[in-house]
């Protein structure tokens, strides 16, 4: 349904003297109340009446003349300006509602932008959780100084950055193993972590 614009004031009473011009009821040649009684008639101040007043003498349907007052010239022009303002209030409408319409088109725009970066995100996210974690193998060397001691005497994650999740001895795997857990020669240690923090690990167990 289209919304219907409801002009100002002094444009509606210019719209009711041009149909009464039109329709007759206020005769070519005749004259018009003063302001002061229109502006009682309408319900409305002399100046909202002069602005009426103003603009249907510019479209040439009265004359306004300081000492004789207001003067009908053309029920011509009185329908012209009927039709012209009939036409001007739909386009008025069209216009409105097209700036209404491209205000709420910017606001989806910046809703689905923000949903679909919170999207992207998410499933970026849930990918990489979903994902294997990256693990390394670290052999313990024969002449590694770790040998013998616990992973909590070493500080093995402050020191590398990695996580020990399993120990590698011989034909059997320490699954999880606590900080009470010492290293010996010929282990592997199975860590979980970035390729820095797997680094960092070979440097720490080689350390002379």
């Amino acid at each position: 349904m289209r919304e219907k614009i409801v002009p100002a004031q002094y444009l509606q009473i210019a719209l009711d003297v041009a149909g009464r011009v039109a329709r007759g009821e206020l005769a070519e040649g005749s004259r018009l109340y003063g302001r002061s009684m229109m502006a009682s008639e309408y319900g409305v101040s002399p100046e909202t009446i002069r602005r009426a007043m103003r603009l249907l003498a510019d479209m040439k349907v009265i004359e306004v003349k300081p000492q004789s007052g207001v003067t009908v010239l053309s029920a011509d022009n009185a329908r012209r300006y009927m039709e012209n303002f009939s036409e001007g209030t739909e386009t008025r409408a069209l216009q409105k509602k097209l700036r209404e319409i491209m205000e709420e088109y910017e606001s989806l725009n910046q809703r689905l932008v923000q949903v679909a970066g919170a999207l992207v995100h998410d499933r970026e996210t849930f990918s990489y959780a979903a994902g294997p974690l990256p693990n390394y193998e670290v052999p313990i060397p024969d002449d590694s100084p770790l040998i013998g001691s616990s992973i909590g005497a070493l500080k093995f994650w402050q020191s590398t950055g990695g996580t020990i999740v399993a120990i590698r001895r011989g034909q059997s795997v320490i699954l999880s193993p606590g900080p009470y857990a010492e290293l010996y020669n010929g282990d592997v240690i199975i860590l979980v972590g970035t390729t820095a923090a797997a680094e960092a690990a070979r440097h720490f167990i080689s350390r002379k």
